[in-house]
């Protein structure tokens, strides 16, 4: 069974920085590009992050600012967040691939707040 699970979420004053993790589990984590998603309140889904052999790629909402990263020696995804705002506030999930996005985590929240 494949599962995600997305840890590392909390509060955080704006300008501050905060590393999600998602652990994965049932399937060959190397083989597969992985995905953060994050989703804001009362607004829909929005692709933050991907990462596969070519290297990470990124939403216009955190070029510059975030970095994804993977240890697939650990089958984790990892999302550094740095010089974060107000409107980072969401709920982040990580998802398996890139394009056409199968197996999600049920996600962890980041609130920006002073």
């Amino acid at each position: 069974e494949v599962q995600l699970v997305e840890s590392g979420g909390g509060l955080v004053q704006p300008g501050g920085s905060l590393r999600l993790s998602c652990g994965a589990s049932g399937f060959t984590f190397r083989n597969y590009a992985m995905s953060w998603v994050r989703q804001a309140p009362g607004q829909g889904l929005e692709w933050v992050s991907g990462i596969d052999t070519g290297g990470g790629w990124y939403g216009d909402c955190a070029k510059g600012r975030f970095t994804i990263s993977r240890d697939n020696g650990e089958n984790t995804l990892y999302l550094q967040m740095n010089s974060l705002k107000l409107e980072d506030t969401a709920v982040y999930y990580c998802a398996r691939r890139i394009h056409g996005m199968d197996y999600w985590g049920k996600g962890t929240l980041v609130t920006v707040s002073s």
